[in-house]
């Protein structure tokens, strides 16, 4: 039976993309079959990624294909052991089917209030529809100080979320990693590696078929 991971976001650029990918490579690493859905019809920043990352031959292969559906999405997910949704990067409808089917959703989160508050309202939409509580989990994302992250931490907390442990500093090597058709667990520097990796093996811990 495929597991479904799914990434959404209330806001666009909050890392949801990037978070994805790096699930994928590393899952697929570790011999998964692993297929990112890539719902985002406008950006297609994962189908893009997946492109570049062909054509410069880099290792693992991953799959990568855009949808115009979670039911689409599902429907092609035979044969995979782990369903990847790259969600829209905004709240709509699609996002409540994303998140009734996925095994569990991951929303990324800056350390602003403008991000965080809106976050939390969104989970708690999705809550008010019935999605289970234990499938929500939240990640900070482009963080720039230990302070920053301890803050928006006790915030998501406080509001009865679980945040993964570890978070994902705001450093341009990631960016030149993505640009380059590579995840944020593939820079050129071990200490952001081990950093990134960190956050995504928390994730995978929290998958069931993993966890």
């Amino acid at each position: 039976m495929t597991v479904i991971v799914a990434f959404v976001s209330q806001k666009g650029g909050v890392g949801k993309s990037t978070l994805a990918r790096a699930l994928a490579r590393e899952a697929t690493f570790g011999g998964v079959n692993v297929k990112i859905a890539d719902l985002d019809t406008q950006q297609g920043t994962s189908v893009d990624w997946h492109r570049l990352r062909l054509s410069r031959g880099i290792e693992p292969t991953i799959s990568v294909e855009a949808f115009s559906s979670s039911s689409h999405a599902l429907a092609a997910s035979e044969g995979f052991d782990l369903l990847i949704i790259d969600g829209p990067a905004r709240t709509s409808q699609a996002t409540l089917e994303i998140a009734s089917a996925a095994n569990l959703i991951v929303q990324p989160s800056g350390t602003s209030r403008d991000d965080l508050v809106p976050a939390v309202r969104e989970f708690h939409a999705l809550i008010n529809e019935s999605i289970p509580h234990e499938r929500l989990v939240f990640s900070l994302n482009r963080v720039g100080t230990a302070a920053e992250e301890s803050s928006a931490r006790r915030y998501l907390e406080k509001a009865g979320y679980h945040v993964l442990e570890g978070f994902l500093r705001d450093r341009p090597a990631y960016r030149q990693a993505q640009n380059g058709g590579k995840a944020i667990t593939e820079t050129y520097y071990s200490k952001l590696n081990k950093q990134s990796n960190a956050l995504i093996q928390s994730l995978i811990d929290r998958i069931p078929t993993y966890g």
